[in-house]
């Protein structure tokens, strides 16, 4: 951990400078770990030295503070704009402006970036190159430009040392969850630590523009001459892996409601739409928008009545293994279908629960959890409660939750708060259950598997000759398999024994902590200070050891 802590020293900072613990009501319940987190907050200089608190509302002062933290706290806030029904409205309209007004870096180092990337003078490519840029997120900034040819786009160029930045804080974001799956059942059923790894390299392919190229041209390639989206074109000639180079689109931010209104913009079409859209890249692409907060989503209403949406920011896309597919779909199905002993059986054969579960038990959680769900438009569905909910139901009964599922969690997240903001009397359910059913009727044709199968046996066959090998190897791995077994054995051994001693250590950092805190509450001077001491102590040694 030692090479976390000047980071952990900058988030500390900064978390303190902008006064975060008072964002958190006066009468919230708060857990005891917390506590001494809040404490320690405040005692850092730059809480009380720092007049932030008297010069920005609360809103302003979440915004900065997240867009100084860096990328990944970026993404968080991003996520949390979406979600009117837990935040107050100023709140929203300050975090919604990290979508796309995160300030930009100097318009000289993107253009010196842009020659650097495509090897040419900016006049050679370009007839106008916009020096003030027309956006600018965690990841990247836009400039509009126009090609020697008259063509209208926009260049994306990602943001300096963005690599560095988001291994250091993921390198921190991997040890914490290392730590939590050994000590909380809830974080070892998520694949907390696996989540993260996951999520490291989504970001990490995020600054790679040559892929995002390639997802928004297979993207475009979905949904040809679509009546619900449309994807711009990129121009792959001058695309490198920190510059692309796209087709310029007009349309309304999604979070525009007011001009919506003002322009006669059937709001049901265009929430039904975003459904669909959303089934159709799950179920029939298995190829979905995994980013889809509201900078990324522009509406073409040049017909209201008929309004197509305009995606853009193909970077983080999500798709699923062929059998999680499927899954998800029957899965998603037998909740539809109010069939609760169907979705545990599912479950069950997906290898999600474990065999001395009790089904009956866990069939009548679900049930309750989520039969009311079912009744509801999207308006009066509280869905921050009934994650939670679930996610404390897997945790009592062990489940195992696949990390694949993340990324459309997240979309689930996003679309679910976009649908609420558009046409709040949206009925998901009604509209998702037969484009459900079709996908699931067309994957389980008896002819389709056979068209299927047919197009696999001859790399089946060829498969054949490599048959004497697998047999020698696997009867190789068998007479190997004792003494793997064993090192195993020996390695799980000395596992537990560090596990016991790291919770010994917990302990002792607790109650240094605990004994500090109360002398510093129960007196003042300099016995207040050593206590004070007492807690850094323990948290700085807790943190290195």
């Amino acid at each position: 951990m030692l090479q976390h802590l000047p980071r952990l020293l900058e988030i500390w900072r900064i978390c303190a400078a902008y006064r975060l613990d008072t964002l958190i009501p006066a009468d919230a319940p708060v857990p005891l770990p917390v506590k001494l987190g809040l404490f320690i907050l405040r005692i850092h200089p730059a809480w009380w030295s720092n007049p932030v608190l008297t010069t920005y509302d609360d809103g302003e002062r979440l915004r900065l503070a997240l867009q100084e933290l860096g990328v990944l706290f970026i993404k968080l806030g991003q996520l949390l704009s979406t979600r009117a029904d837990l935040l107050p409205p100023n709140w929203i309209a300050e975090l919604s402006k990290l979508q796309d007004r995160v300030p930009p870096f100097e318009s000289l180092l993107a253009t010196q970036i842009v020659e650097q990337q495509l090897n040419a003078p900016l006049a050679d490519i370009f007839s106008s190159f916009e020096q003030t840029p027309l956006a600018a997120a965690s990841i990247a900034q836009v400039h509009t430009a126009t090609l020697v040819d008259g063509r209208e786009v926009i260049v994306k160029i990602v943001r300096p040392n963005l690599e560095q930045a988001i291994s250091q804080d993921f390198a921190i974001l991997k040890t914490a969850s290392l730590w939590l799956e050994e000590r909380t059942p809830a974080a070892a059923a998520l694949h907390l630590h696996h989540v993260v790894c996951d999520y490291e390299q989504v970001l990490l392919s995020e600054i790679d523009l040559l892929q995002e190229a390639a997802n928004t041209t297979r993207m475009r390639n979905n949904f040809p001459n679509s009546s619900l989206i449309y994807i711009p074109e990129v121009h792959h000639k001058w695309c490198r892996s920190q510059v692309m180079v796209a087709e310029r689109i007009y349309g309304v931010p999604i979070s525009d409601k007011k001009t919506f209104i003002e322009k006669g913009v059937n709001l049901q079409v265009l929430a039904e739409k975003g459904l669909t859209i959303f089934f159709t890249q799950v179920f029939n692409h298995n190829f979905f928008h995994a980013d889809m907060h509201p900078g990324n989503i522009f509406v073409d209403i040049s017909k209201p009545e008929n309004p197509k949406y305009i995606a853009l920011d193909c970077a983080i896309m999500g798709e699923l293994s062929d059998t999680d597919h499927l899954t998800v779909a029957r899965l998603m199905m037998a909740v539809m279908q109010h069939d609760f002993q169907q979705l545990i059986n599912i479950a069950a054969q997906a290898g999600w629960i474990p065999p001395s579960t009790d089904t009956p038990a866990l069939t009548r959680e679900m049930r309750r959890l989520l039969s009311p769900m079912l009744q509801k438009s999207i308006a009066e569905l509280d869905f921050a409660p009934i994650l939670m909910d679930i996610l404390e139901v897997a945790r009592r009964y062990h489940l195992e939750i696949p990390p694949q599922l993340v990324l459309l969690l997240k979309t689930l997240v996003h679309v679910e708060g976009l649908g609420r903001e558009l046409y709040p009397d949206l009925d998901i359910w009604s509209l998702g259950k037969p484009l459900l059913a079709q996908w699931l009727s067309t994957r389980l044709n008896p002819v389709e598997s056979m068209k299927k199968l047919g197009q696999q046996t001859p790399a089946m066959v060829l498969g054949l000759a490599e048959l004497p090998n697998l047999i020698y190897d696997s009867l190789r791995g068998l007479k190997q398999n004792n003494a793997w077994q064993e090192k195993q054995w020996r390695e799980l051994q000395n596992l537990h024994y560090q596990l016991a001693q790291s919770r010994r250590q917990d302990w002792l950092a607790f109650l240094a902590v605990l004994t500090g805190a109360a002398g510093v509450s129960a007196s003042d001077g300099l016995f207040a200070l050593i206590c004070a001491g007492l807690v850094v102590i323990a948290v700085i040694w807790r943190v290195l050891v």
